[in-house]
């Protein structure tokens, strides 16, 4: 009886997931639509931390499910290999490894509610549902699953500020809603909240949380299909029927509706960090009635117009890895300002712009992929990027370093908007006058936090000084070559001088006996013992002296030398390739291995074509072949390594198409090993950039030849300008 119960469940939800396939307005599947090749659900397993749920390019509301438990596996809410859900919220972070958001959670119930403690964290019980991958399905702007103890099919899509669900109860004798505000997982803890009723199908209120987001706000306002019947509110475990108005830190609103009026409800909600007027507002301006296929088939016509920006031929689970890594790299950041305009800012204020203002960079790890990828893909955007990163200068005296939600969290390393910011100069996407962009710059690069005072005093950070004190170094001397190279453009020649001396500071923790990079005190010893296998987060960012041995992207000739020539650097790039296993203890963000080289994380994803200053580059082309076959696949645990807000896959998009912006301010693309036969960049203007990669194939990964618009081309790079500028990039591949 058990057995065909269950099928009876399957079999119905199957029938949900056809009529909302042939009411929404979408095509059926074909080889021409783009979003076909995209699933969601790479990355929501091993190591990614992504999420399967509804959201639409850069779009502030990502609607999606949370198993409901804490833990590193559940850091973005949704962990692949679980089999529950406790409900569907409204914010969501890509891959980042923080432990924030999954605000304003909802979760529709029938009958007796399922409650357990789903971790050993949590200190009361969670209300939750099972489920099963075979009855979900995720696609962009959609995602469905069948909650099978309360017998309900969930359908979620998305516009840019706002959510729209719709729930399918099987039986209609006991429906109902709930709302938890004080849903909170991991880093996330509610200080604040409000639920009001405002009649008998309309919410509103708001969540306020601290977590790695120090002051985060979140109003909302949502309506409902149809009236509830009756409701309850409480806060802790109190009832408060007779209420409509209920503030406190565990606010929960459970919303009963009559079976007479059909098994269907949608809830609509939009989002603000500013007031609830905004939250309708928004609503008003981007959801019209309750027309669930319209809202879903404009989301998915929105990710089909941005996944043409490039187009490939390939195989067919190449073009799924290829789409998913373009739409992975278009969850963040995010749209954070209110179609009026305004937000809330790191001060804590609500400001307004004429712009549209994002939020969620993480610097650290976008910079050396994903903003060279967007001043490719994202012309219209990157203005407004750089906009915002300005609006963060000015309303918070800093650049950001690690920007989230209106909050400066000073996550990880460097101050890696300048080499953003650079880069948007000398490709002319600016938006803004270069002066004023300089100073926030000089200012950021001239601070006396992080290190910076004694680096700036004696050209390191000292071991006993400050933690990750060599990783400090070296990406700080990277950012003074970018901060250098504005000023010389604009004419600052006392400033270029300066700021390119301190660019070669990486130097200063080179150590010629073990030919590695080392933590020196303020007396200049270096820290004894060494061991260049080993994982020392006091010294190095997430990585150890191997790894960080090649982050010099501004002066590799300066490395080469260091490291005696060009023979012993190529020599000791084959070591890291061939290496063994670390020493002691790997930490849990460490994965990807390829001898020493880590893909898994940031700081290795440059090496691989550091060959090209080698006189062996097809050892670089090799490696970059094999670490796209091996450490990325269309299955759920497909990234071998957080996706850290699209820098996995932008290195990805870049290795398929065969170049990589290994300086990523400098304008150059170092070549490499091509992955598609051909890749056609759709550029302003009516222009398009083709890839061609003639015999390309899983045993051609070399490269015999290029040609540039048919003339040979006798360097190891090509140039922005000449990519931005069209025409025809020709590999003749071979064994």
């Amino acid at each position: 009886m058990k057995h065909i119960q269950a099928s009876t469940l399957f079999y119905l939800s199957i029938i949900f997931v056809l009529i909302s396939a042939c009411t929404s307005g979408t095509v059926k599947d074909d080889e021409t639509k783009l979003t076909n090749y995209v699933n969601p659900l790479i990355g929501t397993a091993g190591k990614g931390k992504t999420y399967p749920g509804a959201t639409v390019p850069f779009g502030m509301v990502q609607l999606s499910p949370d198993n409901g438990r804490n833990g590193w596996d559940w850091i973005s809410g949704y962990f692949y290999p679980d089999t529950v859900i406790a409900g569907f919220s409204h914010l969501h972070l890509s891959g980042t490894g923080a432990g924030d958001l999954c605000d304003i959670s909802f979760l529709p119930v029938s009958g007796k509610e399922k409650t357990s403690r789903l971790d050993t964290i949590s200190k009361k019980e969670t209300i939750y549902t099972s489920f099963s991958h075979e009855n979900e399905k995720a696609s962009p702007g959609y995602y469905q699953v069948y909650l099978e103890d309360y017998q309900v099919n969930v359908e979620l899509t998305a516009t840019t500020r706002t959510g729209l669900q719709r729930y399918t109860f099987e039986h209609n004798d006991s429906m109902a809603v709930r709302l938890h505000l004080g849903y909170a997982r991991n880093w996330d803890w509610v200080t604040d909240s409000q639920l009001k009723v405002l009649n008998d199908s309309t919410i509103s209120g708001y969540r306020k949380s601290s977590g790695w987001a120090k002051d985060q706000r979140v109003y909302f306002y949502t309506v409902f299909s149809k009236p509830f019947k009756s409701f309850e509110l409480s806060d802790n475990q109190t009832i408060a029927e007779k209420l409509t108005d209920i503030k406190g830190q565990d606010v929960l609103g459970k919303f009963y509706f009559d079976e007479s009026q059909g098994n269907e409800i949608m809830v609509k909600t939009a989002i603000s960090s500013v007031s609830v007027a905004n939250a309708k507002e928004n609503l008003e301006a981007e959801q019209v009635g309750f027309d669930f296929g319209r809202i879903r088939s404009h989301a998915d016509e929105q990710w089909e117009a941005q996944l043409n920006k490039i187009q490939i031929k390939t195989s067919k689970d190449d073009k799924v890895q290829f789409y998913t890594a373009m739409y992975h790299s278009m969850l963040a950041p995010i749209t954070y300002s209110d179609v009026n305009g305004e937000y809330k800012g790191p001060d804590g204020q609500i400001h307004k712009t004429g712009s549209t203002r994002y939020s969620i960079f993480s610097l650290w790890d976008t910079f050396r992929a994903w903003h060279p990828l967007a001043t490719l893909l994202h012309t219209d955007r990157v203005p407004d990027m750089v906009a915002s990163l300005m609006g963060h200068y000015q309303e918070y005296e800093k650049l950001p370093v690690w920007n989230m939600h209106g909050n400066e969290t000073d996550m990880m390393l460097g101050y890696h908007s300048l080499p953003v910011l650079a880069d948007a100069y000398f490709k002319g996407q600016l938006g803004l006058d270069a002066k004023q962009v300089y100073q926030a710059m000089k200012t950021s690069a001239m601070q006396n936090e992080f290190g910076v005072k004694n680096y700036k005093k004696m050209g390191y950070v000292p071991y006993d000084s400050m933690n990750w004190n060599v990783s400090l170094t070296m990406e700080y001397a990277f950012d003074d070559w970018c901060v250098a190279q504005v000023a010389q453009d604009l004419g600052y020649e006392e400033d270029y001088r300066y700021f390119m001396n301190r660019s070669k500071n990486y130097k200063n923790h080179f150590d010629s006996v073990s030919v590695f990079f080392r933590a020196k005190n303020a007396q200049g010893s270096f820290r004894e013992p060494f061991d260049p296998k080993a994982y020392h987060p006091e010294d190095f960012a997430e990585a150890n002296a191997w790894q960080y041995y090649w982050f010099v992207p501004q002066d590799v000739e300066g490395l080469i030398n260091l490291t005696g020539g060009k023979t012993n650097f190529e020599e000791k790039l084959d070591a890291l390739f061939e290496s063994s296993e670390e020493s002691g203890e790997t930490p849990v963000w460490i994965s990807g291995n390829i001898g020493q080289y880590v893909h898994g994380n940031e700081p290795s994803h440059h090496v691989p074509y550091l060959y090209q200053w080698t006189d062996h580059p097809q050892k670089g082309q090799q490696r970059i072949r094999q670490i796209m076959d091996e450490l990325y696949t269309t299955e759920p645990d497909g990234l071998c390594g957080n996706e850290d807000c699209g820098q996995m896959s932008a290195w990805y998009i870049f290795g398929a198409m065969g170049f990589y912006p290994v300086n990523p301010a400098d304008g150059r693309y170092i070549l490499g090993s091509p992955a598609v036969v051909e890749a056609v960049i759709q550029l302003p203007k009516g222009k398009s950039f083709r890839i061609v990669a003639n015999k390309q194939s899983s045993e051609n990964v070399y490269v015999k030849s290029v040609t540039l618009n048919g003339q040979p081309l006798n360097r190891n790079y090509i140039t922005h300008e000449e990519v931005a500028a069209g025409g025809t990039l020709m590999f003749e591949m071979g064994r």
